[in-house]
């Protein structure tokens, strides 16, 4: 299963959980940022790589379905509800990914 790991600037959230199932014989992640001013930002051709998405905040998947309007109708989208409160792989941000994306493999 491919897993695409979306927050708002590729900074923090989403690089931590890549960074945790990055081994994981069960998947393939990725990670990038809604954001204009994102590290790596998300894309179409990101978005069809991905089996599932996940995004950190409901806000995250209203803002793909407005910049990926055809696209995001055909999408798989988790929504985490992580907030933007924890720095790259905070202990406490890494238990609240294993937590929420656990189940939903």
């Amino acid at each position: 299963m491919r897993l695409l790991f979306l927050c708002s600037r590729n900074q923090w959230r989403s690089p931590t959980a890549e960074k945790v199932y990055q081994n994981d014989p069960r998947v393939e992640v990725r990670s990038a940022g809604i954001s204009a001013s994102a590290r790596c930002r998300v894309s179409e051709k990101l978005l069809r790589w991905a089996d599932r998405v996940m995004v950190m905040e409901h806000a995250h998947k209203q803002r793909l379905r407005e910049q990926f309007p055809e696209l995001a109708r055909e999408l798989h989208i988790d929504v985490l509800d992580i907030p933007d409160d924890y720095t790259f792989m905070n202990p406490e941000l890494v238990a609240l990914i294993r937590e929420r994306v656990e189940p939903l493999l």
